[in-house]
């Protein structure tokens, strides 16, 4: 089945970009990033950010932009059965670079798992040379990505995000 990514989650400041493969079927059924209720990116993001993970969606997503952090996928379109990253085939990449040039302030993205980062360099790999733009693997919030537990993942994101994170009253 042929599936397609959202529009990029970003606001002008942001500074750095949180980039996933392609949205899984829970998230494609509810038009929301991250939306399968064991995926722990909001979980993840509600505490690094300072705002509860159950708030409404347009809520989180605005706290999220709000401390700096904007969201998009690497892939446009692409066909795959269920979920499951490794199923991806006749993939389409987003004009992630077009959206680093409009967004200049960007210059952190943080890969949400291999598949992401794999992409990423397949198709963008002068982002990882280029000066002032910074690329980094994180460990995959979704429930398929067992190898780490919460914790793991917390750490690796606060350790990647919290110097970089603008704090707002909630």
């Amino acid at each position: 089945m042929l599936k397609y990514s959202f529009a990029p989650a970003v606001k002008p400041g942001c500074s750095v970009l949180v980039l996933g493969s392609l949205p899984g079927d829970a998230s494609l059924r509810m038009a929301q990033y991250y939306a399968h209720p064991r995926n722990a990116f909001w979980k993840i993001m509600g505490r690094l950010c300072g705002f509860s993970p159950d708030l409404p969606y347009e809520d989180r997503l605005d706290r999220l932009n709000d401390a700096g952090i904007a969201l998009w996928d690497v892939v446009l379109s692409g066909m795959r059965p269920g979920s499951l990253d490794s199923a991806i085939r006749d993939e389409r990449p987003n004009d992630v670079a077009s959206l680093l040039h409009e967004y200049a302030t960007i210059k952190t993205i943080c890969c949400n798992g291999g598949t992401s980062y794999r992409y990423l360099k397949r198709y963008f790999p002068v982002l990882f040379g280029e000066d002032g733009c910074r690329v980094l693997l994180l460990p995959s919030t979704s429930p398929a990505a067992a190898r780490f537990g919460f914790d793991e993942k917390f750490s690796a994101y606060e350790e990647a995000l919290a110097p970089l994170i603008r704090r707002h009253a909630v």
